[in-house]
């Protein structure tokens, strides 16, 4: 099997200073990059291609709802960001978070609205992919009003006459949204953001945008903050319904719709207690079943998760019997091992040799371009790391690229530091091991948890034996 060239880059594709440097610090330190994940994308096409074909859908007013499912360090949050990256210059509005043990989708103390809290602090768009962008949307939505009304009615800035329409327009804008559940709280405050800017009252934008993004403890509280507007604030009960509001209101004023991207999703499946566990099951299926079914428009929801999160029968999503039913594999395309990316559920495979061999070219050059310097390490002595690299630590190496980028990049950074020392000199050195593959942390249990279950899946599995490896090795050339 012959490798592919790797692919040179143009003056336009060189990533900017700033892409290049956050780059460089996040593969050096093992995480994904949250800009410039495009620049290092190798493979992955079919998945990418298939939920860029969702979000076309999003944009006609249908939903979409996707489980990205990998191993710890197999590129699943890769995936999601670069979608991300792709959906911002589209045109989307993207929300995302981690979940954790105080952000779930529903909780006794809080948690389901404390994710909605940090998907709005999240919320991002192309001309603030950061995040915080809530605020920005509304004032450049409003200002966007405000100069069209100048334009077609010559009025002055400061006419009366101009708030008025304004409001008037505003109000058309979002009385679509009016009807819907909920719709009427939202449209009522964003129509107090606008009063807190026409009157120059900081107070009543500030507490706009607070209550938007659910950070009201109480009714009281927002009621007096907001002027009376509103008489309901956002919890765990209804924070989804507003994620779907949102959506609606995004679309309304001109973007193509709502990505919601909900990461290490790992951390519902480590719920110890059955029922707080399978109520946030239960409000997975929710959402799923509102998106497959026509119940959300102009919505997206990414969710990243484990194999065994999902499939573990014991805790897993497929201890939910509705879960099971709506996301396990069928038995044609599990027995053929055949991937279809239709389903509910896509599954990443390991990169190939190939891919990893193009990617450590990727980052050959882009470490050359950071530091400034012409490339030296040949493609011969990237096969030799590799091939040192397979050696030494075995198949499951290669699945998980997170290390394996991580000690290239130390390689390139040790050799460029010490112009004493080549490349060659130091993998093949007594002292030189690769880092061994990392546990996945995110699906295994508490040790109490996997004594009192010894068939309990989330025991590391057994790395594959040198001699399938290296016949899969064989098969790779320059």
């Amino acid at each position: 099997m012959t490798t592919p060239p790797a692919p040179q880059l143009t003056a336009a594709q060189i990533p900017p200073r700033r892409i290049l440097t956050a780059v460089m610090n996040s593969v050096a330190a093992g995480v994904t990059p949250r800009t410039g994940v495009e620049y290092l994308a190798v493979g992955r096409k079919a998945e990418t291609e298939t939920i860029l074909a969702d979000l076309d859908n999003v944009a006609q007013d249908s939903a979409a709802f996707r489980i990205v499912s990998g191993a710890f360090g197999s590129g699943k949050t890769f995936l999601l960001s670069l979608v991300r990256n792709y959906a911002l210059q589209r045109g989307y509005v993207i929300m995302s978070v981690d979940l954790s043990a105080e952000r779930r989708l529903t909780g006794t103390q809080g948690q389901g609205v404390a994710t909605y809290r940090e998907l709005t602090r999240n919320m991002a768009t192309k001309t603030s992919p950061d995040g915080a962008a809530l605020p920005t949307i509304l004032e450049r939505w409003i200002a966007d009003i405000q100069f069209s009304i100048v334009q077609r009615d010559g009025l002055a800035a400061n006419d009366r006459a101009l708030a008025q329409k304004v409001e008037r327009q505003i109000v058309a804008a979002v009385s679509g949204i009016e009807g819907l559940v909920h719709g009427f709280d939202i449209a009522a405050v964003i129509v107090s953001y606008w009063k807190g800017m026409s009157q120059q009252n900081d107070g009543l934008k500030e507490a706009s945008i607070r209550w938007l993004r659910g950070e009201f403890a109480t009714k009281t509280d927002a009621r007096e903050a907001l002027q009376g507007a509103v008489r309901v604030i956002i919890d765990d009960g209804t924070w989804y319904d507003y994620i779907k509001l949102l959506a609606s209101f995004v679309t309304a004023i001109g973007y193509k719709g709502l990505v919601v991207i909900l990461d290490e999703a790992a951390a519902l499946y480590k719920i110890s207690h059955p029922q707080a566990r399978f109520a946030n099951y239960e409000k997975l299926l929710g959402i799923l079943n509102d998106c497959l079914q026509g119940g959300a428009g102009h919505l997206a929801v990414l969710v990243g998760a484990t194999p065994q999160m999902i499939e573990d029968p014991r805790r897993g999503l497929f201890s939910y019997e509705p879960l099971r039913t709506r996301l396990q594999e069928s038995q044609y395309a599990a027995r053929s091992g055949i991937h279809d990316l239709s389903s509910t559920v896509i599954r990443l495979e390991p990169l190939s040799f190939e891919e990893i061999f193009v990617l450590l070219q990727t980052l050959r050059r882009l470490h050359a371009l950071y530091y400034g310097y012409v490339e030296a390490v040949t493609d011969d002595q990237i096969k030799a790391f590799m091939e040192v690299t397979l050696s030494r630590v075995g198949a499951d190496r290669f699945t998980t690229p997170r290390e394996v980028i991580r000690d290239f990049v130390t390689l390139l950074n040790l050799v460029r530091q010490n112009p004493n020392r080549s490349f060659d000199s130091i993998i093949q050195g007594a002292d030189y091991a690769p880092t061994a593959a990392s546990v996945d942390r995110e699906a295994v249990l508490p040790p109490d948890e996997v004594e009192a279950d010894p068939r309990d899946p989330g025991a590391p599995k057994a790395a594959a034996s040198a001699e399938t490896v290296g016949d899969r090795f064989k098969q790779f050339k320059l």
